[in-house]
């Protein structure tokens, strides 16, 4: 369960991306410089990063954590080890 602050915090940097999004389609659109338009993407894959951090904060204090201490949490690690090497490998293409 996402608390109420990072809920908070992650809508609304989702919003800030889905106007940087919007922002790039635009830029498309009207045929800006290339590097330009790079640019604001590499922006927006890091904002997206950064709501992914804050997720994974609250999923790891929380849902990883109580598994844990009911004895079940060996298939919270494995996914968790899962998805933090799925974000790796996104990066390092």
């Amino acid at each position: 369960m996402i608390d109420v602050n990072v809920k908070k915090d992650a809508l609304t940097r989702l919003k800030k991306v889905e106007g940087q999004i919007r922002g790039i389609m635009k830029m498309v659109d009207q045929e800006k410089y290339c590097i330009d338009i790079i640019n604001q993407i590499t922006a927006a894959e890091k904002a997206l990063d950064g709501t992914a951090k804050i997720i994974m904060k609250r999923h790891v204090e929380s849902c990883v954590t109580e598994a844990i201490i009911q004895g079940e949490g060996q298939t919270k690690i494995d996914e968790l080890i899962e998805t933090v090497f799925k974000i790796s490998n996104r990066r390092n293409k």
